[in-house]
C-alpha cells in the first residue's frame, strides 16, 4: 500500500465521521432536554453501562461525567448479573449503550431498572431494538455504516456515541455552573492540575514573608531582603497595610546614600498585588506583562495587609508556567 493510499484512506475515515457528527448534531430534539433533566434531578449517581466497544465508549462518559460535577461510575453488564446490580441504587440513573440495542449482557441489568423504577436512558441506533423499547428515554443514534465499509468495525457509531456522552456531561457542567475553579478540585494532578492551582496554593506566608515598615532603616531592610531570600521586601504602614515594596531596581537608584536612607524613601509605592484565590496561571501572567518576578498576595488585590508573596520560580516548579 502506498504512502498516498494510506493518506487518503486515513483521511476518508475521519471525513467519514466528521460527516456523521454534523448529522448527529442536527438530530438532537426534545429527548437530549428530558435526559438532562432526568440526570439533574436524580438524587444519586448516573450508571454507565455497555457491553464491548460500547463498554470502552461508557467508561470513558462515566469518567467525564465524574469529572464535570456529575457523580458517575461505569457498572460491567456481565458483571452485574454477578453481584454488581448491588452497585445501582434506587435514587441513580442508568444510561446504557447499545449500537444494536440487543446486547444480551444487558437483559438483566435492564430488567433490574424496570422491577425497581429506575429511570433508564439509551443510546442506540434502533428505535425497535430491545434497549429502545425498554427505556424511558431514547437517545437516537443515526444509522450510518461503519467507517470500514464493511459495517463491522465500531467506528462511526461510537465516535458517534462518545460524542453524545459528552453533550451531555458538558450541558449538565453548564447547567450546574461547574467551572474551572470546581475542575481543579478533581484534577489536582498534572499539567492540568497545576495549570489550576491557586495563588493560595504556591504563596509563601506567615515568617517566609518579607516584611519591613516605612520608618525601618535601609540597612535592617538589607538585612531582611538577604534573611528571606526572595529579592524583594514588602513595606507596610502604622496600620499593617501594604504601603510598597523595595526591588533590586529600587535599591539601584538610591545608591547614593542608600544606608541613610528609610524604607520609605527607597520604596516603590502602590505595587501590583493579586488575590488568593487568583490562577497561579493569571499570576504569571500579570508577572511576564509587568516583566516582575514576583507578586505581593492581599485580601482582595489591593493595599491590605500583605498575606503572602508568590514568586516566578514558584510557578516554574510547580509547573504553572
Amino acid at each position: 500500500m502506498t504512502n498516498d493510499t494510506s493518506l487518503e484512506i486515513g483521511a476518508r475515515v475521519i471525513a467519514d465521521e466528521a460527516e456523521a457528527l454534523q448529522k448527529l448534531a442536527g438530530l438532537l430534539d426534545e429527548s437530549f432536554v428530558k435526559a438532562i433533566e432526568t440526570i439533574q434531578n436524580a438524587q444519586g449517581r448516573v450508571i454507565v453501562t455497555g457491553m464491548g466497544k460500547s463498554g470502552h465508549i461508557a467508561n470513558k462518559i462515566a469518567a467525564t461525567l465524574a469529572s464535570t460535577g456529575t457523580p458517575s461510575h461505569f457498572v460491567h453488564p456481565a458483571e452485574a448479573s454477578h453481584g454488581d446490580l448491588g452497585m445501582i441504587g434506587k435514587s441513580d440513573v442508568v444510561l446504557a449503550l447499545s449500537n444494536s440495542g440487543e446486547a444480551a449482557e444487558l437483559s438483566n441489568l435492564l430488567a433490574y431498572t424496570r422491577r425497581f423504577d429506575i429511570p433508564l436512558i439509551a443510546i442506540t441506533s434502533r428505535l425497535d431494538g430491545t434497549l429502545a423499547k425498554h427505556s424511558d428515554i431514547c437517545l437516537l443514534i443515526p444509522q450510518l455504516g461503519e467507517a470500514c465499509g464493511y459495517g463491522v468495525v465500531p467506528s462511526i457509531s461510537t465516535t458517534m456515541t462518545l460524542a453524545m456522552g459528552d453533550a451531555l456531561a458538558i450541558t449538565l457542567m453548564r447547567a450546574r455552573g461547574f467551572t474551572s475553579e470546581h475542575f481543579r478540585d478533581f484534577h489536582p494532578g498534572g499539567k492540568l492540575g497545576a495549570k489550576l492551582s491557586k495563588v493560595a496554593d504556591l504563596m509563601h506566608s506567615g515568617d517566609a514573608l518579607p516584611v519591613v515598615e516605612l520608618k525601618t532603616k535601609m540597612s535592617d531592610a538589607l538585612l531582611e531582603i538577604s534573611q528571606k531570600g526572595f529579592g524583594v521586601v514588602s513595606v507596610i504602614d502604622e496600620d499593617g497595610n501594604l504601603a510598597g515594596i523595595i526591588t533590586d531596581g529600587d535599591l539601584r537608584r538610591h545608591m547614593d546614600g542608600l544606608l541613610d536612607q528609610t524604607a520609605q524613601t527607597v520604596m516603590t509605592p502602590a505595587p501590583q498585588t493579586i488575590t488568593p484565590g487568583s490562577l497561579a496561571e493569571t499570576a504569571v501572567n500579570i508577572m511576564n506583562e509587568r516583566k516582575i518576578t514576583c507578586l505581593f498576595v492581599t485580601e482582595n488585590g489591593t493595599a491590605t495587609a500583605p498575606l503572602g508573596l508568590l514568586h516566578i520560580h514558584d510557578c516554574l516548579r510547580a509547573g504553572v508556567a
